[in-house]
């Protein structure tokens, strides 16, 4: 094949296509009209004599020849973009107009992104930043199109495309009133637990009123009573206060949000699913964007605060 001959932004919309699995989508990444995009995969398909991507109801699904493509095509891609970005740096203090977009969970609001806050004023006064929902339901593609710039949370599970790094580990606690009268001076058992009504965080819109705990409570039969369930973390706190409730949270963010009047508690350990990761997740482009690779290392240094702190 001659080298020559092959235009460097076909690799590019394949990329895109690959990405987004859509020809809409892959054009907003790229700057590119959709015909742009459509004529692109055209030439793709002449150029390596495959479909490459198929047309389905889940969007454009790659064929066996355009995933085996792939891993090599984004090398190339990240090697270059490395290569562009040399010497240029990001500068942050000098930034201006610079705007990030870090999509959030609840958690990571009141537990790390307060650290990015104040690195961001301290170090990059002239850069903004829009700290948005965490949707898991649409996040990956997000970070495909380029309208999030990385991911903060725990549980993600994000797809081999992606960079997924982890900043720490976080653990669960229990919270409960101070006065609670099943709680005074007694533990924490699983038979106390289950027997208590719980306040519960979920942070999707579905109407679920489950749980990590319940999967470990149902293995061992029991079942939980929800009494209340709250989209938003910083409620858990207000509705434990002076009512029989508890409930059960990450324990740095149980710390920052339980003021006086609430006792932390160790889950029953039958019921305790362990340590769980809090995760950075951007997508593979972030090492050949110099700004975005200082974002990621200010996230890294945030991370480091909160363990230093406990």
């Amino acid at each position: 094949m001659n080298l020559s001959a092959i235009d460097l932004n076909l690799l590019v919309a394949f990329e895109a296509l690959y990405d987004t699995r859509n020809v809409t989508l892959a054009g907003q990444r790229i700057n590119r009209a959709q015909p742009s995009v459509s004529s692109a995969l055209g030439r793709l398909r002449l150029l390596f004599q495959d479909e490459l991507f198929l047309r389905t109801a889940d969007g454009m699904q790659p064929t066996p020849k355009a995933a085996a493509l792939m891993p090599a095509v984004s090398a190339a891609l990240d090697q270059i973009r490395q290569a562009l970005t040399q010497g240029t740096g990001f500068d942050p203090k000098a930034a201006t107009g610079r705007r990030y977009t870090v999509a959030a969970s609840d958690y990571a609001d009141v537990v790390i992104v307060p650290h990015i806050v104040a690195a961001l004023r301290q170090e990059a006064p002239g850069v903004d930043l829009r700290v948005a929902r965490l949707d898991r339901a649409a996040l990956y593609e997000q970070l495909d199109n380029g309208s999030v710039d990385l991911a903060i949370g725990g549980h993600l599970t994000p797809p081999k495309r992606m960079l997924q790094e982890r900043l720490y580990q976080e653990h669960f606690v229990c919270i409960a009133d101070q006065r609670h009268p099943a709680l005074r001076s007694r533990k924490l058992d699983l038979a106390r637990y289950v027997a208590l009504p719980h306040a519960l965080f979920t942070p999707s819109d579905d109407g679920s009123s489950r749980g990590v705990v319940d999967t470990a409570l149902a293995r061992l039969g029991h079942r939980r009573r929800v009494a209340c369930t709250f989209a938003h973390i910083v409620a858990l706190p207000h509705a434990v206060q002076g009512t029989d409730l508890i409930a059960t949270l990450a324990r740095r963010a149980a710390l920052r949000l339980a003021g006086a009047g609430l006792t932390l508690r160790p889950l029953p350990p039958e019921v305790d699913p362990g340590p769980f990761d809090i995760d950075m997740v951007c997508s593979r482009r972030a090492p050949g964007d110099a700004a975005l690779a200082w974002l990621q290392e200010v996230v890294r240094n945030a991370a480091r605060q909160v363990q230093a702190q406990g």
